[in-house]
């Protein structure tokens, strides 16, 4: 067995929904489809929501509107992460996500099947 993969899963959040809440939560939903796959295959999934929404809530308005956490959180999330997995849709943060990830040399799978197991 390899060493497991800490493989960032990038796809649409906040990317055309209007802002309404319910289709945040199906994006986020989408998303969270891809981490049970990525453990059977020996990884570990990330989804920098998971990291970036418990901080928002801890800070001030004021605080949340100087930066932009989500995009913040995942470059720094990649500076850790072996991986992305580019879920489909549009998404400029999970676009930003692929072009880190290239500048960094890193994998990017657009499939789970893609995704070799550990």
């Amino acid at each position: 067995m390899n060493n497991p993969l800490l493989i960032l899963i990038a796809g649409p959040y906040r990317s055309g929904t209007g802002g309404d809440a319910d289709a945040i939560a199906r994006n986020l939903e989408r998303l969270e489809e891809a981490a049970a796959p990525l453990h059977r295959l020996g990884h570990i999934p990330m989804i920098g929501e998971w990291v970036a929404l418990p901080t928002l809530r801890g800070m001030t308005d004021a605080e949340s509107a100087a930066t932009d956490v989500m995009y913040d959180t995942a470059a720094r999330l990649l500076q850790h992460c072996d991986a992305v997995l580019r879920l489909p849709g549009d998404s400029s943060g999970a676009d930003n996500d692929v072009r880190i990830a290239r500048e960094r040399g890193l994998p990017v799978y657009y499939s789970l099947d893609e995704v070799p197991a550990a």
